[in-house]
């Protein structure tokens, strides 16, 4: 129970996140773009992973995303897969609909996030 408690107050937290995704608008990677306080993020999912591609540099940053689809949560650790972009393999595709929240820390400790809606 406590778990659920905190997935939902993590949940609450990025429903206030400012950057969300701008429509129509695609990234160099073919995914949906945001912007936060002039930081960009690259939302790019396939049927196996999730890449997050990032204006600043991903080396040494770290990041999360939250997945809510179907009435369930699902939280995953994003780590750094080259110079610009964060990944995470997923267990099974995102399904159309599902509102995926994503938060990245850079290095020097700034800290980008967004929220977007899977096609």
């Amino acid at each position: 129970m406590k778990l659920k408690t905190v997935m939902l107050a993590i949940m609450l937290s990025l429903s206030a996140v400012p950057a969300h995704a701008q429509d129509g608008a695609k990234g160099p990677n073919g995914g949906k773009m945001a912007t936060d306080k002039g930081h960009k993020l690259e939302f790019v999912p396939s049927a196996t992973d999730v890449k997050i591609y990032t204006s600043d540099p991903a080396t040494g940053a770290k990041g999360r995303i939250i997945i809510q689809s179907g009435g369930k949560t699902t939280q995953i650790t994003l780590a750094p897969d080259g110079s610009d972009k964060l990944a995470a393999p997923l267990a099974a595709p995102l399904e159309k609909g599902a509102v995926v929240a994503v938060s990245v820390t850079s290095a020097d400790g700034h800290i980008t996030q967004a929220r977007f809606t899977v096609d």
